[in-house]
Protein backbone atom coordinates (compact mmCIF):
# COMPACT_ATOMS: atom_id res chain seq x y z
CA UNK A 1 0.00 0.00 0.00
CA UNK A 2 3.36 2.51 -0.33
CA UNK A 3 1.84 5.51 -1.26
CA UNK A 4 -1.43 4.28 -1.74
CA UNK A 5 -2.18 3.70 2.34
CA UNK A 6 -5.70 6.02 2.32
CA UNK A 7 -7.36 3.20 0.25
CA UNK A 8 -6.60 0.78 3.40
CA UNK A 9 -8.26 3.41 5.10
CA UNK A 10 -11.00 2.97 2.98
CA UNK A 11 -10.96 -0.86 3.18
CA UNK A 12 -11.00 -0.65 6.96
CA UNK A 13 -14.70 1.48 6.07
CA UNK A 14 -15.63 -1.22 4.19
CA UNK A 15 -14.60 -4.11 6.80
CA UNK A 16 -16.81 -1.52 9.27
CA UNK A 17 -19.73 -1.09 6.97
CA UNK A 18 -19.85 -5.36 6.21
CA UNK A 19 -19.53 -5.92 9.49
CA UNK A 20 -22.27 -3.22 10.53
CA UNK A 21 -24.92 -5.11 8.12
CA UNK A 22 -24.37 -8.50 9.20
CA UNK A 23 -25.36 -7.58 12.88
CA UNK A 24 -28.17 -6.04 12.00
CA UNK A 25 -29.43 -7.95 9.21
CA UNK A 26 -29.51 -10.95 11.47
CA UNK A 27 -33.00 -9.91 12.79
CA UNK A 28 -34.24 -9.38 9.21
CA UNK A 29 -33.29 -12.74 7.86
CA UNK A 30 -34.18 -14.83 10.82
CA UNK A 31 -37.71 -13.07 10.87
CA UNK A 32 -39.83 -15.93 9.20
CA UNK A 33 -38.57 -18.04 11.91
CA UNK A 34 -38.68 -15.49 14.84
CA UNK A 35 -42.11 -14.24 13.99
CA UNK A 36 -43.45 -17.74 13.97
CA UNK A 37 -41.61 -19.13 17.24
CA UNK A 38 -42.36 -15.69 19.18
CA UNK A 39 -46.39 -15.48 17.22
CA UNK A 40 -45.49 -12.14 15.85
CA UNK A 41 -47.63 -10.36 13.51
CA UNK A 42 -46.08 -7.65 10.95
CA UNK A 43 -47.00 -4.98 13.07
CA UNK A 44 -45.23 -6.47 16.32
CA UNK A 45 -42.49 -6.90 14.30
CA UNK A 46 -42.10 -3.54 12.65
CA UNK A 47 -42.28 -2.31 16.62
CA UNK A 48 -38.64 -4.15 17.00
CA UNK A 49 -37.24 -2.82 14.25
CA UNK A 50 -38.28 0.44 15.26
CA UNK A 51 -36.45 -0.09 18.31
CA UNK A 52 -33.17 0.36 16.56
CA UNK A 53 -34.36 2.88 14.16
CA UNK A 54 -35.53 4.83 17.04
CA UNK A 55 -31.72 4.90 18.73
CA UNK A 56 -30.23 4.62 15.57
CA UNK A 57 -32.30 8.15 14.51
CA UNK A 58 -31.51 9.73 17.91
CA UNK A 59 -27.71 8.67 17.88
CA UNK A 60 -26.71 9.53 14.32
CA UNK A 61 -27.23 13.61 14.97
CA UNK A 62 -25.21 13.12 18.57
CA UNK A 63 -22.62 11.31 16.85
CA UNK A 64 -21.74 13.67 14.23
CA UNK A 65 -21.14 15.76 16.65
CA UNK A 66 -19.09 13.69 18.92
CA UNK A 67 -17.36 12.98 15.68
CA UNK A 68 -16.34 15.99 15.02
CA UNK A 69 -15.67 16.97 18.45
CA UNK A 70 -13.26 13.84 19.62
CA UNK A 71 -12.07 12.63 16.65
CA UNK A 72 -12.77 9.57 13.71
CA UNK A 73 -10.18 6.89 15.25
CA UNK A 74 -11.53 7.16 18.96
CA UNK A 75 -15.34 7.61 17.90
CA UNK A 76 -15.47 4.94 15.65
CA UNK A 77 -13.73 2.30 18.21
CA UNK A 78 -16.52 3.08 20.65
CA UNK A 79 -19.73 3.10 18.08
CA UNK A 80 -17.75 -0.45 16.55
CA UNK A 81 -17.09 -1.54 20.30
CA UNK A 82 -20.72 -0.76 21.21
CA UNK A 83 -22.40 -2.09 18.66
CA UNK A 84 -20.83 -5.48 18.36
CA UNK A 85 -21.56 -6.01 22.32
CA UNK A 86 -24.96 -5.63 21.87
CA UNK A 87 -25.15 -7.74 18.62
CA UNK A 88 -24.01 -10.86 20.42
CA UNK A 89 -26.20 -9.66 24.03
CA UNK A 90 -29.31 -10.03 21.59
CA UNK A 91 -28.74 -13.61 21.82
CA UNK A 92 -30.09 -13.72 25.29
CA UNK A 93 -33.37 -12.24 23.85
CA UNK A 94 -36.55 -14.13 25.18
CA UNK A 95 -39.53 -12.89 23.48
CA UNK A 96 -40.69 -9.27 22.54
CA UNK A 97 -39.31 -6.71 24.95
CA UNK A 98 -35.93 -7.94 25.83
CA UNK A 99 -35.41 -7.59 21.60
CA UNK A 100 -36.50 -4.11 21.66
CA UNK A 101 -34.18 -3.72 24.14
CA UNK A 102 -31.26 -5.22 22.39
CA UNK A 103 -31.99 -3.58 18.94
CA UNK A 104 -32.20 -0.13 20.90
CA UNK A 105 -28.91 -0.90 22.14
CA UNK A 106 -27.48 -2.15 18.65
CA UNK A 107 -29.14 1.05 16.62
CA UNK A 108 -27.11 3.60 19.45
CA UNK A 109 -23.67 1.92 18.70
CA UNK A 110 -24.20 1.17 14.83
CA UNK A 111 -25.44 4.99 14.66
CA UNK A 112 -22.18 5.97 14.54
CA UNK A 113 -20.59 4.30 11.56
CA UNK A 114 -21.70 6.74 8.17
CA UNK A 115 -21.08 9.71 9.82
CA UNK A 116 -17.64 8.61 10.94
CA UNK A 117 -16.86 6.75 7.74
CA UNK A 118 -17.84 10.15 5.86
CA UNK A 119 -15.49 11.72 8.32
CA UNK A 120 -13.04 9.66 7.51
CA UNK A 121 -13.19 10.04 3.63
CA UNK A 122 -13.11 13.80 3.83
CA UNK A 123 -9.75 13.55 5.84
CA UNK A 124 -8.07 10.97 3.24
CA UNK A 125 -9.36 11.21 0.26
CA UNK A 126 -8.83 14.07 -2.87
CA UNK A 127 -12.16 15.71 -4.60
CA UNK A 128 -11.11 13.42 -7.69
CA UNK A 129 -11.18 9.91 -5.72
CA UNK A 130 -13.90 10.97 -3.20
CA UNK A 131 -16.45 9.11 -5.39
CA UNK A 132 -14.95 5.86 -5.25
CA UNK A 133 -14.22 6.37 -1.88
CA UNK A 134 -17.89 6.45 -0.41
CA UNK A 135 -18.80 3.67 -2.92
CA UNK A 136 -16.14 1.20 -1.55
CA UNK A 137 -17.30 2.30 2.27
CA UNK A 138 -20.90 2.25 1.38
CA UNK A 139 -21.06 -0.96 -0.56
CA UNK A 140 -20.53 -2.45 2.56
CA UNK A 141 -24.03 -2.41 3.52
CA UNK A 142 -24.92 -4.13 0.10
CA UNK A 143 -22.05 -6.74 0.56
CA UNK A 144 -23.05 -7.53 4.22
CA UNK A 145 -26.81 -8.35 3.29
CA UNK A 146 -25.80 -10.28 0.94
CA UNK A 147 -23.79 -11.93 3.18
CA UNK A 148 -26.31 -12.37 5.60
CA UNK A 149 -28.71 -13.82 3.28
CA UNK A 150 -26.98 -17.13 2.93
CA UNK A 151 -24.67 -17.09 6.29
CA UNK A 152 -27.70 -16.66 8.86
CA UNK A 153 -30.04 -19.32 7.34
CA UNK A 154 -26.78 -21.44 7.59
CA UNK A 155 -26.02 -21.01 10.90
CA UNK A 156 -29.74 -21.49 11.96
CA UNK A 157 -29.80 -24.72 10.56
CA UNK A 158 -26.40 -25.97 11.67
CA UNK A 159 -27.32 -24.94 14.78
CA UNK A 160 -30.57 -25.98 15.05
CA UNK A 161 -31.25 -22.29 17.18
CA UNK A 162 -31.08 -18.69 15.73
CA UNK A 163 -28.70 -17.48 19.29
CA UNK A 164 -25.91 -18.61 17.69
CA UNK A 165 -26.26 -16.46 13.99
CA UNK A 166 -26.14 -13.11 16.61
CA UNK A 167 -23.38 -14.39 18.75
CA UNK A 168 -21.03 -15.51 15.50
CA UNK A 169 -22.08 -12.31 13.82
CA UNK A 170 -21.07 -9.84 16.66
CA UNK A 171 -17.96 -11.15 17.32
CA UNK A 172 -16.48 -9.97 14.17
CA UNK A 173 -16.53 -6.44 15.10
CA UNK A 174 -13.96 -7.30 17.87
CA UNK A 175 -11.39 -8.21 15.05
CA UNK A 176 -12.17 -5.78 12.93
CA UNK A 177 -11.39 -2.93 16.19
CA UNK A 178 -7.72 -4.33 16.31
CA UNK A 179 -6.67 -3.30 12.43
CA UNK A 180 -8.67 -0.35 13.13
CA UNK A 181 -6.52 0.88 16.49
CA UNK A 182 -3.81 -0.25 14.60
CA UNK A 183 -4.07 1.99 11.16
CA UNK A 184 -5.88 4.86 11.92
CA UNK A 185 -4.73 8.08 12.50
CA UNK A 186 -5.52 11.42 10.65
CA UNK A 187 -2.84 11.84 7.76
CA UNK A 188 -1.21 15.39 9.26
CA UNK A 189 0.27 12.40 12.12
CA UNK A 190 0.47 9.32 10.57
CA UNK A 191 3.47 7.12 11.23
CA UNK A 192 3.42 4.69 7.84
CA UNK A 193 2.66 7.08 4.94
CA UNK A 194 4.65 8.63 2.38
CA UNK A 195 5.44 12.20 2.24
CA UNK A 196 4.16 12.32 -1.12
CA UNK A 197 0.43 11.01 -0.12
CA UNK A 198 0.56 13.42 2.75
CA UNK A 199 1.15 16.21 0.58
CA UNK A 200 -1.21 15.00 -2.40
CA UNK A 201 -3.81 14.86 0.55
CA UNK A 202 -3.15 18.17 2.35
CA UNK A 203 -2.71 20.32 -1.27
CA UNK A 204 -6.18 19.05 -2.44
CA UNK A 205 -7.48 19.61 0.78
CA UNK A 206 -6.33 23.49 0.72
CA UNK A 207 -7.01 23.95 -2.82
CA UNK A 208 -10.52 22.53 -2.14
CA UNK A 209 -11.57 25.42 0.03
CA UNK A 210 -8.58 27.99 -0.89
CA UNK A 211 -7.48 27.76 2.62
CA UNK A 212 -5.97 25.43 4.81
CA UNK A 213 -8.30 23.03 6.64
CA UNK A 214 -7.49 21.53 9.86
CA UNK A 215 -9.88 18.34 10.63
CA UNK A 216 -9.13 19.36 14.29
CA UNK A 217 -9.82 23.29 13.81
CA UNK A 218 -12.97 24.59 16.17
CA UNK A 219 -16.25 23.64 15.97
CA UNK A 220 -18.87 24.69 13.73
CA UNK A 221 -21.67 25.91 15.74
CA UNK A 222 -24.78 23.96 14.90
CA UNK A 223 -26.98 27.33 14.03
CA UNK A 224 -24.57 28.42 11.53
CA UNK A 225 -24.92 25.18 9.69
CA UNK A 226 -28.65 24.90 10.18
CA UNK A 227 -28.74 28.05 8.18
CA UNK A 228 -27.56 27.24 4.90
CA UNK A 229 -29.69 25.52 2.17
CA UNK A 230 -27.40 22.77 1.37
CA UNK A 231 -27.56 21.48 4.81
CA UNK A 232 -31.35 20.93 4.20
CA UNK A 233 -30.37 19.58 0.46
CA UNK A 234 -27.98 17.24 2.18
CA UNK A 235 -30.61 16.41 5.02
CA UNK A 236 -33.13 15.63 2.50
CA UNK A 237 -31.02 13.83 0.43
CA UNK A 238 -30.59 10.88 2.49
CA UNK A 239 -34.14 11.46 4.91
CA UNK A 240 -36.14 10.71 1.56
CA UNK A 241 -34.38 7.93 0.14
CA UNK A 242 -32.72 5.86 2.87
CA UNK A 243 -36.14 4.39 4.40
CA UNK A 244 -36.39 2.74 0.85
CA UNK A 245 -32.95 0.59 0.94
CA UNK A 246 -34.46 -0.22 4.96
CA UNK A 247 -37.86 -0.96 3.71
CA UNK A 248 -35.83 -3.26 1.59
CA UNK A 249 -33.31 -4.51 3.84
CA UNK A 250 -35.74 -5.01 6.55
CA UNK A 251 -39.00 -6.26 4.71
CA UNK A 252 -37.47 -8.30 1.58
CA UNK A 253 -37.28 -11.86 3.39
CA UNK A 254 -40.89 -10.75 4.57
CA UNK A 255 -42.09 -9.93 1.41
CA UNK A 256 -40.63 -12.87 -0.53
CA UNK A 257 -42.64 -15.42 2.23
CA UNK A 258 -46.16 -13.26 1.81
CA UNK A 259 -45.62 -14.27 -2.26
CA UNK A 260 -46.07 -17.82 -1.34
CA UNK A 261 -41.58 -18.06 -1.44
CA UNK A 262 -39.89 -20.15 1.37
CA UNK A 263 -36.58 -17.91 2.24
CA UNK A 264 -34.25 -21.38 2.72
CA UNK A 265 -35.27 -21.83 -1.28
CA UNK A 266 -34.48 -18.82 -2.35
CA UNK A 267 -31.76 -17.40 -0.78
CA UNK A 268 -29.96 -16.28 -4.46
CA UNK A 269 -33.24 -14.42 -5.36
CA UNK A 270 -32.72 -12.94 -1.69
CA UNK A 271 -28.95 -11.95 -2.97
CA UNK A 272 -29.18 -10.52 -6.03
CA UNK A 273 -31.02 -7.09 -5.22
CA UNK A 274 -28.48 -6.85 -2.80
CA UNK A 275 -25.51 -7.60 -5.42
CA UNK A 276 -27.06 -4.88 -7.74
CA UNK A 277 -26.76 -2.34 -4.76
CA UNK A 278 -23.17 -2.55 -4.13
CA UNK A 279 -22.77 -2.00 -8.28
CA UNK A 280 -24.88 0.86 -8.01
CA UNK A 281 -22.40 2.03 -5.57
CA UNK A 282 -19.56 1.56 -7.26
CA UNK A 283 -21.37 2.87 -10.70
CA UNK A 284 -22.11 5.56 -9.04
CA UNK A 285 -19.30 6.11 -7.52
CA UNK A 286 -16.72 5.40 -10.29
CA UNK A 287 -19.15 7.58 -13.20
CA UNK A 288 -19.17 11.06 -11.03
CA UNK A 289 -15.71 10.96 -10.72
CA UNK A 290 -15.32 10.28 -14.25
CA UNK A 291 -17.27 13.03 -14.87
CA UNK A 292 -15.63 15.44 -12.54
CA UNK A 293 -12.44 14.08 -13.96
CA UNK A 294 -13.78 15.90 -17.47
CA UNK A 295 -14.30 19.03 -16.48
CA UNK A 296 -17.91 18.86 -14.84
CA UNK A 297 -18.22 20.32 -11.74
CA UNK A 298 -18.76 18.31 -8.24
CA UNK A 299 -22.12 19.66 -7.89
CA UNK A 300 -23.19 18.99 -11.26
CA UNK A 301 -21.65 15.57 -11.71
CA UNK A 302 -23.84 14.22 -8.14
CA UNK A 303 -26.90 15.84 -9.20
CA UNK A 304 -27.17 14.36 -12.73
CA UNK A 305 -26.69 10.68 -10.70
CA UNK A 306 -29.18 11.39 -7.81
CA UNK A 307 -31.96 12.30 -10.66
CA UNK A 308 -30.95 9.42 -12.68
CA UNK A 309 -31.31 7.27 -9.60
CA UNK A 310 -34.69 8.62 -8.66
CA UNK A 311 -35.99 7.66 -11.64
CA UNK A 312 -34.52 4.28 -11.65
CA UNK A 313 -36.30 3.36 -8.37
CA UNK A 314 -39.91 3.28 -10.26
CA UNK A 315 -38.81 -0.06 -10.63
CA UNK A 316 -40.31 -1.45 -7.54
CA UNK A 317 -43.71 0.11 -9.22
CA UNK A 318 -43.96 -3.18 -11.70
CA UNK A 319 -42.53 -5.68 -8.54
CA UNK A 320 -45.59 -4.56 -7.06
CA UNK A 321 -47.85 -6.83 -8.71
CA UNK A 322 -45.45 -9.74 -9.88
CA UNK A 323 -45.63 -13.21 -8.44
CA UNK A 324 -42.70 -14.99 -10.59
CA UNK A 325 -39.39 -14.82 -8.99
CA UNK A 326 -37.11 -14.04 -11.71
CA UNK A 327 -39.37 -10.78 -12.71
CA UNK A 328 -40.22 -9.72 -8.73
CA UNK A 329 -36.19 -10.20 -8.13
CA UNK A 330 -35.10 -8.09 -11.09
CA UNK A 331 -37.40 -5.19 -10.41
CA UNK A 332 -35.80 -4.70 -7.34
CA UNK A 333 -32.62 -5.76 -8.26
CA UNK A 334 -33.09 -2.10 -10.95
CA UNK A 335 -33.92 -0.45 -7.91
CA UNK A 336 -31.55 -1.32 -5.38
CA UNK A 337 -28.99 -0.62 -7.92
CA UNK A 338 -30.52 3.25 -8.61
CA UNK A 339 -31.30 3.68 -4.91
CA UNK A 340 -27.55 2.74 -4.39
CA UNK A 341 -26.29 5.25 -6.81
CA UNK A 342 -28.25 8.19 -5.35
CA UNK A 343 -26.84 6.96 -1.98
CA UNK A 344 -23.40 7.14 -2.77
CA UNK A 345 -23.80 10.88 -4.25
CA UNK A 346 -26.16 11.77 -1.06
CA UNK A 347 -23.30 10.30 1.47
CA UNK A 348 -20.97 12.09 -0.79
CA UNK A 349 -22.47 15.72 -0.35
CA UNK A 350 -21.60 16.31 3.25
CA UNK A 351 -17.90 16.26 2.19
CA UNK A 352 -18.37 18.01 -1.00
CA UNK A 353 -19.78 20.93 0.76
CA UNK A 354 -18.07 21.25 4.09
CA UNK A 355 -14.96 21.60 5.88
CA UNK A 356 -13.82 18.78 7.63
CA UNK A 357 -14.58 19.98 11.04
CA UNK A 358 -18.27 20.14 9.94
CA UNK A 359 -18.79 17.07 8.01
CA UNK A 360 -19.18 14.73 11.16
CA UNK A 361 -22.31 16.97 11.72
CA UNK A 362 -23.61 17.68 8.68
CA UNK A 363 -23.47 13.59 8.11
CA UNK A 364 -24.82 12.88 11.45
CA UNK A 365 -27.63 15.19 11.03
CA UNK A 366 -28.31 13.37 7.44
CA UNK A 367 -28.36 10.40 9.04
CA UNK A 368 -30.78 11.47 11.85
CA UNK A 369 -33.41 12.66 9.15
CA UNK A 370 -32.78 9.20 7.30
CA UNK A 371 -33.95 7.38 10.53
CA UNK A 372 -37.04 9.88 11.63
CA UNK A 373 -38.30 9.14 7.94
CA UNK A 374 -37.61 5.22 8.26
CA UNK A 375 -38.98 4.73 12.16
CA UNK A 376 -42.43 6.91 10.17
CA UNK A 377 -42.15 4.48 7.14
CA UNK A 378 -41.36 0.75 9.61
CA UNK A 379 -44.73 1.45 11.24
CA UNK A 380 -46.59 2.24 8.20
CA UNK A 381 -45.43 -0.65 6.77
CA UNK A 382 -46.20 -2.74 9.24
CA UNK A 383 -49.74 -1.75 9.72
CA UNK A 384 -50.53 -1.97 6.04
CA UNK A 385 -49.10 -4.98 5.22
CA UNK A 386 -51.19 -6.31 7.71
CA UNK A 387 -54.18 -4.79 6.74
CA UNK A 388 -53.85 -4.75 3.16
CA UNK A 389 -50.83 -5.64 1.33
CA UNK A 390 -47.08 -4.73 0.42
CA UNK A 391 -48.54 -3.22 -2.87
CA UNK A 392 -49.24 0.41 -2.21
CA UNK A 393 -46.08 0.29 0.21
CA UNK A 394 -44.14 -0.45 -2.99
CA UNK A 395 -45.86 1.86 -4.92
CA UNK A 396 -45.13 4.68 -2.09
CA UNK A 397 -41.60 3.77 -1.87
CA UNK A 398 -40.46 4.15 -5.89
CA UNK A 399 -41.92 7.94 -5.94
CA UNK A 400 -40.68 9.22 -3.07
CA UNK A 401 -36.91 9.12 -4.52
CA UNK A 402 -37.73 11.25 -6.94
CA UNK A 403 -38.78 14.05 -4.54
CA UNK A 404 -35.36 14.17 -2.99
CA UNK A 405 -34.36 14.43 -6.49
CA UNK A 406 -35.97 17.61 -6.50
CA UNK A 407 -35.09 18.96 -3.30
CA UNK A 408 -30.98 18.16 -4.06
CA UNK A 409 -31.59 19.70 -7.27
CA UNK A 410 -33.06 22.50 -5.88
CA UNK A 411 -31.06 23.45 -2.80
CA UNK A 412 -27.15 22.03 -3.02
CA UNK A 413 -26.33 24.31 -5.49
CA UNK A 414 -23.42 27.42 -4.92
CA UNK A 415 -24.94 30.65 -3.25
CA UNK A 416 -23.21 33.30 -2.35
CA UNK A 417 -21.55 31.73 0.97
CA UNK A 418 -20.07 29.19 -1.23
CA UNK A 419 -16.12 29.44 -0.75
CA UNK A 420 -16.49 31.86 2.36
CA UNK A 421 -15.93 29.98 5.73
CA UNK A 422 -17.12 26.40 6.10
CA UNK A 423 -18.81 26.13 2.95
CA UNK A 424 -17.23 24.99 -0.08
CA UNK A 425 -17.75 25.93 -4.13
CA UNK A 426 -19.03 22.83 -5.70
Amino acid sequence: MRGRYRWWIGGLLFASTVINYLDRQTLSVLAPHLKTEFHWSNETFALVIIAFRLAYTLFQALSGRWLDRFGTRNALSISVLWYSTAAMLTSLAVGFRSFCGFRFLLGAGEAGNWPGATKAVSEWFPRSERGWAVALFDSGSSVGAAIAAPLVPFLYLYFGDWRPAFLITGALGFLWLIAWRHSYYPPETHPRITAEERRMILEDRAAEAGVSQEPGGPEVPAGVLLRLRQTWGAIASRGLTDPVWFMITDWFAVYLVSKGFKIEETAMGFWVPFLAADLGNFFGGGFSSWLIARGWSVGRARRTLIVAGGFGVLALIPAAFMHSLLPLVSCFAIATFSYAVMSTMALSLPADLYEPRAVGSVAGWSGAAAGAGTLVSTYLIGVVADRFSFQPILITASLVPLGAAILVVWLVRNTDASGRGVLKTI
